[in-house]
């Protein structure tokens, strides 16, 4: 059910995105960070998200957002505003909601 209700094009956002980052030498340590969020987002149920990291996770974290993380956010919000609508869903939004927010800030991040 959480495939069809937004988890596979959220897992594919993420997967595309680290596939354009793997295309550069530079890019590669960011595509496969990409890559397993990409895992987390075709199953997030059960998996917490500690949030840390130092100066290079807040630099590379506004790089992201610049580049990649803005529309990959932006497309969980609305698949969890879009989930919502209805009380089965719910459950759906709040996972759409921990993805979006993890598009923003994905280095220093820890998922447990």
């Amino acid at each position: 059910m959480w495939l069809i209700c937004g988890g596979f094009i959220i897992g594919l956002g993420w997967a595309i995105a680290g596939a354009l980052w793997c295309i550069t030498i530079i890019g590669l340590p960011i595509g496969k960070q990409c890559f397993k969020f990409a895992e987390l987002s075709l199953w997030p149920f059960g998996s917490d998200i500690e949030y840390g990291g130092g100066f290079g996770s807040l630099l590379l974290n506004i790089i992201w957002i610049i580049v990649s993380g803005a529309p990959l956010a932006l497309g969980s919000a609305v698949c969890g505003i879009l989930c919502c609508c209805t009380i089965v869903g719910i459950p759906f939004g709040i996972q759409h909601f921990k993805m979006a927010k993890l598009a923003l800030m994905p280095f220093g991040s820890n998922v447990f």
